[in-house]
């Protein structure tokens, strides 16, 4: 692997800017540079350019370089090491960085996203063409208490009815759908939710509490 008397001939030459002197040099010992890199990263890849960079290197540093015992493997190997190291120093580094970044948001998938939105879609309008056929002002008093989160008292005020009339209209409206939709008392259409100033006992549900 390595030639003492070679490397004594071509080295002053490659000093001198002599490229087939320099490429002598690289032939005998690109393979043991490369080998060690190998050993101790454990990449092909990495190798390859970790050796190019020290044969790099011993080109600019030619005229600075001393031989040792008529060789230049020790040299070599010196600053394949000190490259190792960098290496690693600079993986660790970006480790660490990467620790400090802020966890991303987990991004829901575009063709789930779609699917929700055409699934909902599709129930409002399913919905909506059910309100169509009840009278308006059963829906009103639906859409105010299960929309618009109002208490019983409240809607009446908006209604401008008795509170035993919003009692009575809901009822029927929630009934209706409940029959049009084959369910035995919930519709997700109407989300659960309870209003504080309603006291009363509750009604059959459709999706909330009534009291």
């Amino acid at each position: 692997m390595d030639n003492p008397v070679g490397d004594s001939y071509d080295w002053p030459l490659a000093v001198g800017g002599d490229h087939e002197a320099f490429g002598r040099v690289f032939d005998r010992h690109a393979d043991l540079i490369y080998r060690f890199v190998r050993r101790r990263t454990g990449d092909e890849d990495l190798a390859e350019e970790i050796a190019a960079q020290v044969f790099l290197e011993a080109w600019r540093q030619r005229r600075k370089v001393q031989l040792l015992g008529g060789s230049l493997r020790s040299w070599l190997l010196g600053v394949a090491g000190n490259l190792v190291r960098r290496h690693w120093r600079s993986l660790e580094r970006k480790r660490r960085a990467i620790k400090r970044l802020p966890l991303p948001v987990p991004e829901s998938d575009h063709a789930d996203g779609v699917a929700r939105r055409l699934d909902s879609q599709q129930r409002i309008a399913g919905l909506r063409a059910q309100l169509e056929t009840m009278p308006r002002a059963q829906v009103e008093v639906l859409l105010l208490w299960a929309w618009e989160q109002l208490s019983y008292d409240e809607i009446a005020k908006v209604v401008g009815v008795p509170v035993g009339t919003v009692r009575s209209r809901l009822s029927r409206a929630r009934a209706y759908l409940n029959l049009r939709d084959g369910t035995s008392g919930r519709d997700r259409a109407f989300p659960e939710s309870k209003s504080p100033m309603d006291d009363d006992p509750p009604a059959p549900t459709l999706g909330r509490s009534t009291r």
